[in-house]
């Protein structure tokens, strides 16, 4: 079971972050959510995916990318690597229904609009670029496997902080998430989650504020963002054995999200005139656990 755990949580961690570098499922390492026959030993998941995602954050066009995940277990320690983010567990789990605590660090790569070639509109592309924000730092969870259907199930809760260390917005993204996931049998998974990301000045002023210069570029009024709550994202997952066993082998994986812009950013011209602040993200592929 701990590889289809890890497989179905990888996805839905990576589905988000080609675009914009938002986070899905939250920071909090897949690999923990292990049922109680795991005897603690070492596993990897490897996967790819196609995501459609917006053009940019705020957009009403969408593209898609290919999704590239791996995460596993080394050890005792949990590791992440979704599309353009990667964290690491460094409290090692325990074995069984029990308790985890989770903290470590993490790192994300933002690639919010530091490219105008997949933006379909013109205006928005005569923003100009936006450089790539390298956001470093850490994460802190709880976790219980076997709380509400079987010895199975897992609820957890985290919070993670980053900082652009790249100049890229030059903020913060404080991110909380919960996510509840469940086996449904021995070939089939599926969970839930729910997160919200509040974000710096600096956040919104490079990805949503409109400065004189820009708007005389794009025909865009002005407008002046602040930093504050963003969004929030509420998410299913899914996986589904190709070889008859969740436990190993290959894994049919999906995920469905929905983002909700809010306060400042949603009345942004980009999205309220341009785009929406009802943001939907999407996933299929295909993990193999080892």
């Amino acid at each position: 079971m701990r590889a289809i755990f890890a497989a179905v949580l990888t996805a839905a961690a990576a589905v988000a972050a080609p675009a914009f570098a938002q986070e899905a499922a939250g920071p909090a390492v897949p690999a923990s959510a292990m049922p109680n026959d795991d005897t603690g030993g070492d596993f990897y998941v490897v996967g790819i995916g196609a995501a459609v995602l917006p053009d940019y954050e705020g957009s009403d066009d969408y593209g898609f990318t290919p999704v590239p995940a791996a995460t596993g277990r080394v050890s005792g320690f949990n590791f992440l690597l979704a599309g353009n983010r990667a964290s690491v567990d460094l409290i090692r789990d325990g074995v069984g229904p029990t308790w985890d605590f989770q903290a470590g660090p993490i790192a994300v790569v933002n690639l919010n609009r530091n490219t105008t070639k997949g933006i379909d509109d013109a205006q928005v592309r005569a923003l100009g670029k936006v450089g790539t924000a390298i956001e470093l730092g850490g994460y802190v969870g709880i976790g219980k496997t076997g709380v509400i259907t079987s010895q199975f199930d897992r609820l957890s809760a985290s919070i993670s902080y980053r900082k652009d260390v790249a100049g890229g917005h030059g903020s913060t993204v404080l991110a909380p998430t919960v996510t509840y996931v469940t086996p449904l049998s021995l070939k089939a998974i599926a969970g839930i989650f729910v997160s919200g990301e509040r974000v710096g000045e600096g956040y919104a002023d490079n990805y949503f504020s409109i400065t004189p210069s820009q708007s005389f570029a794009s025909g865009l009024p002005v407008y002046n963002a602040r930093g504050g709550w963003k969004n929030w994202t509420l998410g299913a997952i899914g996986g589904h054995s190709i070889s008859g066993d969740l436990r190993s082998g290959w894994q049919l994986f999906g995920t469905v999200v929905y983002r909700k812009l809010l306060n400042d950013f949603a009345a942004s011209p980009i999205v309220a005139r341009n785009g929406s602040s009802n943001q939907w993200l999407g996933a299929v592929g295909v993990a193999y656990s080892f």
